[in-house]
C-alpha cells in the first residue's frame, strides 16, 4: 500500500506559553514585560515575588523618594533575595532592566519608574527578556511599576490594585485593565491565615457592575 506523502510529514505542535500562576484564572506570561500600576502597586509586586524563586533584582532611581524596606518584607519574602539597583540617571533606568533581562540569570525584575516610559523602550525590554528566556538560566519575567492609572504602551498585561476600605483588613480589589490574551476582570483579593483568597468583587466596591 503507497503512503501518500503529506502523511510522511511530522507536523509540530507550539508548545504551551510558559506561565506564571498567581492564583485561580490570574497569570503572567513569562519572558514578557507586565505592568502594575494602583496605589497597592509594589504590594503587588511583592504578591507576584512570592511566586517566584531565585534572586529578585529591583531597580529604582537613585532620586526616589519612596525606598523599599527590606526588613519589613521578612513576612511575605526572604529579603535576602533581593538585590537593588539605583541608577543615578533617568535614562539608565531601563538599560538596567534590558541588561538583567538580556541575563536571563534572575526569574523577576521591578523596576519602579517615576513616569511611562515610550513604545520602543517597551519593545526593547520584550526582545531582551525572550533572549533571556531562550539564553539563560530562569525564564524572566518584567514587572514595570508606573505611577497613577498606568498607561504604558506595548505592555503584555496591565494591573491595578488598590486597597479595599469596605471589607476587611487585608483586602484589595485587584484589576486586570488590558491583556493580549485575556480580557479585563476584577477581583477581590483578601489575606487570611491560609494565604491570599481570590473572590468575586464587593457589590459595594466601586469597580463592581452586578455581574
Amino acid at each position: 500500500m503507497m503512503i501518500s506523502a503529506p502523511n510522511l510529514l511530522l507536523r509540530k505542535h507550539a508548545a504551551p506559553t510558559s506561565m506564571l500562576e498567581l492564583w485561580p484564572d490570574v497569570y503572567l506570561t513569562l519572558g514578557r514585560v507586565h505592568e502594575a500600576c494602583g496605589p497597592s502597586r509594589r504590594s503587588l509586586a511583592i504578591m507576584i515575588a512570592q511566586k517566584t524563586q531565585g534572586p529578585i533584582f529591583w531597580i529604582a532611581p537613585q532620586w526616589g523618594t519612596d525606598h523599599l524596606h527590606a526588613d519589613g518584607m521578612i513576612s511575605f519574602i526572604n529579603p535576602g533575595r533581593l538585590t537593588f539597583l539605583s541608577p543615578k540617571r533617568a535614562e539608565d533606568i531601563l538599560w538596567c532592566v534590558e541588561e538583567v533581562l538580556r541575563s536571563g540569570a534572575v526569574p523577576l525584575v521591578v523596576v519602579d519608574l517615576p513616569s511611562l516610559p515610550a513604545l520602543t523602550p517597551i519593545r526593547r525590554l520584550h526582545l531582551a527578556a525572550e533572549t533571556g528566556m531562550s539564553d539563560g538560566t530562569s525564564r524572566p519575567l518584567g514587572l514595570l511599576l508606573t505611577p497613577g492609572d498606568g498607561g504604558a504602551p506595548g505592555v503584555e498585561s496591565r494591573w491595578q490594585l488598590t486597597a479595599s476600605h469596605q471589607g476587611p483588613n487585608n483586602s484589595w480589589q485587584l484589576e486586570r485593565i488590558r491583556s493580549r490574551r485575556d480580557a479585563p476582570r476584577s477581583w477581590q483579593l483578601s489575606l487570611n491565615p491560609s494565604g491570599y483568597e481570590l473572590g468575586p468583587l464587593r457589590k459595594d466596591s466601586k469597580l463592581y457592575s452586578g455581574e
